[in-house]
């Protein structure tokens, strides 16, 4: 779709707003609302557990809890204060509240000076290129004093209630297309899932004889499948450097591996940390050949990839090695650890309140069923087949979702900057409200 431009334009004085029509204003922040921050209070997890109820509590970017008061209950413009994604222009920062609600202390409260033009100014907002605006050493924050002196293209009343209509309805529809995506992704990540744990507890053979596992979980297993716990077919399962492994990196040295590194499958070689020979040689314990296993033990217990030739002989810090023995496929073992059987059993042997944490002991423990080698390799290679064509698929997705959100943001910025004149484009939309 395109769109006309303006007859004339004028430059408006600011850099990142360019020109803009010739009859549109370019106003302060400070001129267009009230800031209300004053009447914000912060509640705490523990203070909004005792008081549960329907009205939403908001914090920098969202909805975070559920209250049972309000602080406003009016239509306003909710603008993060610190936290907020104000370097991404494909993410929200800006929102238009109607109701009831309370907001804490990361968000800016502001009372649109002008009758109906919260949305118009959300829009803009969302437009923002905040870089001269923002402050913060460890998070961005967009502090009052320099908020307020955030320039805004100000048309006409009937404009900004057209840009307003227009962007209300294409926003939908870009908005219904991305959610469209998203399903989609998480269909196919499901179905990725379905294959890897179906092929590593019952093969690849739909007609091979079955018998009782004798594990819940694990049901029935191909008949000449052996049922066994890890530590009787890996020759040894350890642990990376634990104890203060900070003290050992060094600018140059030995690449040791972290749980940064591993992703399901493979290694990511970005943001290696290095530890001197001197540490490496101490522990010895924890060097790695190729052709182990490393899996994550904290966070996301059971994420694990097989060691490539380039990292043979590096190290590794918090992670559980995993070494095979003669008779075990370490691809095999690999989509083993993805599969829903062994995710059932890591959260059953991961400890700590706040994040899930596997140890030796319990990958020691770990039941799998173990088809002969041949029949491993197979379903490995058929597994690295089969998973690539659906991780395929969800990058296609994802990348459309990216130009979707680009294409959103870049039509928001073109309606309330008056690069395009939608006025034409948002009759119908506004026939029907008025209707």
């Amino acid at each position: 779709m395109s769109f006309p431009a303006y007859q004339s334009y004028k430059e408006s004085g600011v850099e990142w707003l360019g020109q803009v029509p010739s009859h549109w204003d370019t106003i302060q922040l400070r001129h267009l609302v009230d800031c209300c921050d004053g009447a914000r209070v912060p509640l705490n997890a523990e203070q909004r557990a005792d008081r549960k109820g329907l009205i939403p509590y908001w914090g920098a970017n969202s909805i975070v809890d559920y209250v049972d008061a309000a602080l406003f209950d009016e239509e306003l413009v909710l603008l993060g204060e610190d936290g907020a994604p104000f370097l991404d222009r494909t993410k929200p920062v800006a929102f238009r509240s109607v109701g009831p609600i309370w907001p804490n202390n990361h968000v800016h409260v502001l009372r649109p000076l002008h009758s109906g033009s919260a949305r118009y100014l959300a829009y803009a907002l969302n437009s923002t290129d905040y870089v001269p605006f923002i402050d913060g050493s460890t998070r961005d924050k967009l502090t009052q004093s320099s908020m307020v002196g955030i320039p805004v293209a100000w048309p006409s009343k009937s404009e900004r209630d057209a840009i307003a209509a227009f962007l209300d309805r294409e926003t939908a529809k870009i908005d219904a297309l991305v959610e469209a995506q998203e399903r989609l992704i998480a269909l196919l990540k499901e179905k990725r899932q379905a294959v890897i744990s179906h092929a590593v507890t019952k093969g690849l053979a739909p007609s091979a004889p079955m018998k009782a596992s004798g594990v819940e979980w694990l049901g029935q297993v191909p008949a000449h499948w052996e049922v066994t716990r890890l530590k009787r077919v890996v020759s040894s399962i350890t642990v990376g450097i634990v104890v203060e492994p900070s003290k050992y990196y060094v600018d140059e040295g030995v690449p040791a591996l972290r749980s940064l590194n591993v992703r399901p499958g493979r290694i990511r070689p970005d943001d290696l940390v290095f530890i001197s020979d001197e540490a490496n040689e101490l522990h010895s314990k924890s060097k790695l050949n190729a052709g182990d296993i490393v899996a994550v033990r904290t966070g996301q217990p059971g994420t694990a990839a097989v060691v490539p030739s380039e990292f043979h002989g590096a190290n590794c810090v918090d992670l559980i090695i995993i070494r095979k023995g003669h008779e075990l496929c370490e691809q095999f073992l690999c989509w083993f650890l993805a599969s829903d059987g062994a995710l059932q059993q890591f959260a059953e042997g991961s400890g700590g309140a706040i994040q899930l944490h596997f140890n030796v002991s319990a990958a020691n423990e770990l039941v799998l069923a173990v088809p002969p080698l041949a029949e491993q390799q197979r379903i490995a290679t058929e597994l690295d087949r089969n998973v690539r064509m659906l991780d395929a698929l969800v990058s296609e997705s994802e990348a459309a979702i990216t130009l979707l959100q680009e294409r959103r943001a870049a039509l928001i910025s073109a309606a309330v900057t008056g690069k395009i004149d939608v006025r034409a484009n948002a009759a119908p939309m506004q026939e029907a409200n008025a209707a």
